[in-house]
């Protein structure tokens, strides 16, 4: 894909896509802290948004490395992508259909918890890795910090508004993300197939 406004776009898209687990928690952790500093908020939507980042990466480098000695499964690239994001698209959904958003229990946010945290807030997104496998090392690159900085700003409005709010948008954060993610794997499916 070439560098423009539909990868600027799409990569934008997907990054508010995965980023809706992340605004869930910190709806939930905006809530369980309302005196939550600035620092500290900053540095809560930095973890989401660095595993956000890492996990693409590490998905990419390990699809890149294999499709190099594999090259016949190039073709099937656009189904893989169609199916992964149809995947956690339709789970998220779900989720949010059936009202089963990752709770965050009434206890201080410590490192740790906020570590497990980030981790399980992106480990979809280290499918999205194999979905951009034919991406170079500085389209990857690129796309890894647009879906961090997407992130940050995602995670940092979740805390503000969990903070004034609570966490009633909670499920709705869940639906749109799922609707996105769909969306973007008939895209990448419809391109590397039809285009």
């Amino acid at each position: 894909m070439q560098l423009g406004i539909r990868f600027f776009v799409s990569s934008i898209l997907l990054g508010v896509g995965l980023a809706m687990d992340a605004f869930s928690v910190s709806l939930a952790n905006g809530l369980n802290d309302p005196a939550m500093k600035k620092k500290r908020m900053c540095g809560v939507a930095g973890v989401f948004a660095f595993f956000q980042a890492f996990m693409p990466m590490t998905g990419w480098l390990f699809v890149h490395t294999m499709l190099r000695y594999f090259k016949k499964f190039e073709p099937y690239i656009p189904w893989i992508a169609l199916v992964l994001l149809a995947f956690i698209g339709g789970k998220m959904l779900a989720e949010g259909i059936r009202g089963e958003e990752e709770e965050v229990k009434k206890e201080k946010l410590t490192t740790w918890v906020l570590f497990i945290q980030g981790i399980a807030t992106s480990i979809d997104a280290l499918s999205v890795g194999f979905t951009i496998a034919d991406y170079n090392l500085g389209q990857a690159f690129l796309v890894s910090v647009l879906i961090a900085l997407v992130t940050f700003v995602i995670c940092m409005a979740g805390l503000g508004i969990g903070k004034k709010f609570g966490t009633k948008l909670s499920n709705k954060a869940s639906l749109l993300g799922g609707i996105i993610l769909i969306g973007i794997g008939i895209e990448i499916f419809v391109t590397g197939i039809f285009f």
